[in-house]
C-alpha cells in the first residue's frame, strides 16, 4: 500500500480531530432523548456492524485468538467501557465545551500515569506539564466558566476526568497487545467486550426505551448515526491513515485540535458561551500537553 502524501495525511488528521471534537457535542445533544447507557450501547453495536466486516475484509479472518488474548481484550474492554460511559454521564452535568477542554488534557493524564505505573518516562520530567494542564481544567471549572455551566460542574468535570484516566489505563495496558495485533483488531474486540456489561445495565438506565423509540426525533437518530459511523468506526481508521503518512510524532500534534473544535462546535451548535475563562483554560491545557510532549521527546532522544 502506497504511503499517503503529506497533504492527504494532514487532511485526514485535521478532519479526524474535528470529528472527535464534534463527537463530544453529539454525545451531549443525544442525551436529550437517550440515556447515557442507551447512547453507548447503540454507538458500540452500530460501530461493530461496520468494524467487523471491515476487519474480515482487510485481515481475512486469519487472526487467531488464544484464551489469554481474549482475557486481555476483556480487561481492556473495561477501559473502553469506562471511557464511554463516564464521559456520557459527565456530560449530564457539564457543558460540552468544558468537557472537550478536559478531554484535551488526556495526553498529560496518560503521561502522568505512564510515568507512575510503568516508568517509561521519569516523573520529574512530566510533572510540570501535567500540573499546567490540570491547572487549566481547575481554572475553567473552579471559576464556573460559561462553558462549564450545568447542574453540577464539579461532578461532571470529575466524571469526564475519570473517563480520561480510564482511556489512559486502556492505552497503557494495551501497548504490548497492540504490538501483536492490528489497531483494527484491538478496536473491535475491546469494543465488543465493553458492550456486554452495558447491555445488562440497560435495565437500570433507560430513557428512549421507556417512552418508546418511535418518539425519538429524527435529528437525534442522525446524531447517534454520526457517533456510530464517524466518531467510533471510521475516525480511528482515518487517524491511522494520517499517522501512516507523516508518522506518530508529527500526528500527535493534531490531538490538540480536539478540545478547540469541541469548544467552537459547542458554541455554534449548542449555543454554549465561550468566555475568557475557557480561553485561558484551554491555553493552559494545551501548554501543559506541549511541555509533556517536549520533555518526553527529550527523554526518548537521550
Amino acid at each position: 500500500m502506497n504511503k499517503p502524501s503529506d497533504i492527504a495525511a494532514f487532511g485526514a488528521l485535521v478532519t479526524t480531530a474535528i470529528v472527535w471534537g464534534g463527537s463530544v457535542v453529539a454525545q451531549k445533544y443525544s442525551l436529550g432523548s437517550f440515556s447515557a447507557v442507551e447512547v453507548s450501547v447503540a454507538r458500540g453495536l452500530g460501530a461493530l456492524v461496520i468494524l467487523i466486516p471491515l476487519w474480515w475484509w482487510q485481515e481475512g479472518g486469519a487472526v487467531k485468538f488464544t484464551g489469554r488474548d481474549l482475557a486481555i481484550f476483556a480487561a481492556l474492554g473495561l477501559g473502553v467501557l469506562g471511557n464511554h460511559l463516564l464521559t456520557l454521564f459527565g456530560l449530564r452535568y457539564i457543558g460540552a465545551g468544558a468537557a472537550g477542554v478536559i478531554i484535551g488534557a488526556s495526553p498529560a493524564i496518560q503521561a502522568f500515569l505512564s510515568s507512575v505505573l510503568i516508568r517509561d518516562v521519569p516523573f520529574r520530567l512530566v510533572w510540570g506539564g501535567c500540573a499546567v494542564s490540570f491547572a487549566g481544567v481547575f481554572l475553567m471549572v473552579g471559576l464556573k466558566g460559561e462553558a462549564a455551566a450545568g447542574e453540577q460542574p464539579w461532578l461532571g468535570a470529575t466524571l469526564v476526568m475519570l473517563a480520561q484516566v480510564s482511556w489512559a489505563l486502556y492505552s497503557i495496558g494495551g501497548r504490548r497487545t497492540m504490538e501483536r495485533f492490528s489497531p483494527l483488531t484491538v478496536n473491535w474486540t475491546t469494543l465488543a467486550f465493553s458492550i456486554l456489561p452495558q447491555i445488562l445495565m440497560l435495565g437500570m438506565n433507560q430513557k428512549a426505551l421507556t417512552v418508546g423509540l418511535g418518539t425519538v426525533p429524527f435529528a437525534d437518530w442522525l446524531v447517534v448515526g454520526y457517533l456510530i459511523v464517524f466518531a467510533t468506526a471510521l475516525g480511528q481508521q482515518a487517524w491511522l491513515y494520517g499517522v501512516q503518512g507523516i508518522g506518530p510524532s508529527r500526528a500527535g500534534v493534531f490531538v490538540n485540535l480536539v478540545p478547540v473544535s469541541a469548544l467552537i462546535l459547542s458554541a455554534l451548535l449548542l449555543g454554549e458561551r465561550i468566555g475568557l475563562t475557557e480561553v485561558a483554560g484551554i491555553a493552559l491545557v494545551l501548554a501543559g500537553v506541549w511541555l509533556v510532549n517536549r520533555q518526553s521527546a527529550r527523554a526518548a532522544r537521550s
